[in-house]
């Protein structure tokens, strides 16, 4: 008898696990680990709730990684979905939920291809370690960090990984993911003197300032890109006065930015030369300026070897697609994990995550389900 992942998927799209709510989900889940004969332990932090499972020994000799999280995002409009958000309905060879690509069928897929692996073939020098969150959604600071933490701390550990985030663009096999861009958020504060519009020498107008300096940084080339990433990317997407007034010239203004930055650059340095832009900026103005910063990950490549090949080998051979190794996207929690272990991703398609109307093909469930048990497989047979 095998789990069936599409069931499994189900059960998970009806737990209404918006972040930073667990709504049941990952206790369905601990449910069939156990019946399955992992060992699972809640590793909640801060009220964030976490999970950690391992079948085996914990000084097995080699270990088996997945990483997912079962929050979601809200549903927005309730009244725009044409089937409740949390009904886990199947029609047309369709699952339909909020979850049901980002990434619930994921999370079922490689808990039944473990399940199914330990309870048909256990490994006998081996172990499989599933860590699931309930917070990639959200902030992400008490979630697959928590659980990475807590296995330093207790001597758990992994040697490779995948999470099952949506990786593929149109078609079920087209791409996997081995590294993602790192992300930078800034603010920039610029403040002056008010006055009258009618009298500016009087004032000292901070938005000019601003403008020429967040025009020169959308100009800016960063890099043209390296050998496993694009190019880095600067968007502007704030510029802020709050200023109803028309005839008042503003004693601030600010603009906020995201420099997603691939693997010429650091978090480090590039704030470093965001600062130093900044400084420039403000000589002989008689504006100054503040900013914030936030680095929410660094980029990272998980280099093709051995086990980017066995994911691959095993994509390929189950849906007849070679899959692209690509680093685009924004972030995921592989970001934490490969602090710890090479780590991959690899699920369905993702066009309609975080989308009214989610939905996922049942057969890509069943067949994603199938690679996790082929990489498996391969895994334990090859190292």
């Amino acid at each position: 008898m095998t789990l069936d992942p599409i069931d499994l998927t189900a059960q998970l799209v009806r737990c209404p696990s918006v972040t930073p709510h667990e709504a049941g989900a990952l206790e369905v889940l601990r449910e069939v680990l156990e019946g399955g004969g992992f060992s699972c332990t809640r590793v909640d932090r801060n009220g964030t709730p976490n999970l950690f499972a391992r079948f085996g020994e914990k000084a097995a000799g080699r270990t088996f990684g997945f990483n997912g999280h079962t929050d979601v995002v809200p549903v927005g409009d309730e009244a725009s979905w044409t089937r409740p958000p949390f009904s886990g309905e199947i029609a047309d060879g369709i699952l339909w939920g909020r979850g049901a690509t980002d990434m619930k069928s994921g999370v079922a897929a490689f808990v039944a291809a473990a399940v199914d692996y330990v309870t048909q073939t256990p490994p006998t020098d081996g172990a499989i370690v599933i860590a699931i969150t309930g917070d990639e959604e959200g902030v992400a600071t008490d979630g697959t960090v928590a659980l990475l933490d807590w296995m330093r701390a207790e001597g758990e550990t992994m040697d490779v990984c995948i999470v099952g985030e949506p990786t593929c663009p149109d078609a079920f096999g087209d791409m996997m993911k081995i590294g993602r861009r790192g992300s930078l958020n800034a603010r920039i504060t610029a403040r002056g003197v008010q006055g009258h519009a009618a009298y500016p020498h009087r004032a000292a107008n901070p938005i000019p300032v601003l403008a020429a300096l967040v025009d020169a940084l959308s100009r800016h080339s960063l890099d043209q890109g390296t050998a496993h990433f694009d190019p880095s990317t600067l968007v502007v997407t704030s510029f802020d006065t709050g200023n109803l007034a028309t005839n008042v010239i503003p004693a601030q203004c600010s603009a906020m930015l995201n420099i997603r930055f691939n693997d010429a650059h650091t978090g480090a340095e590039l704030s470093d030369w965001l600062r130093a832009k900044v400084a420039r900026a403000c000589e002989g103005t008689g504006i100054t300026m503040d900013v914030e910063i936030s680095i929410s990950g660094e980029s990272f490549v998980t280099l093709p070897g051995p086990f980017v090949d066995t994911v691959r080998q095993a994509v390929e051979a189950e849906t007849g697609r070679a899959p692209v190794l690509s680093t685009s996207g924004g972030t995921s929690d592989a970001r934490f994990v490969k602090n710890l272990c090479p780590v991959v991703e690899f699920g369905v398609v993702g066009k309609s995550m975080h989308q009214v109307d989610e939905h996922v093909a049942v057969d890509d469930i069943t067949a994603l389900k199938n690679v996790y048990s082929r990489a498996i497989r391969a895994y334990f047979d090859e190292v």
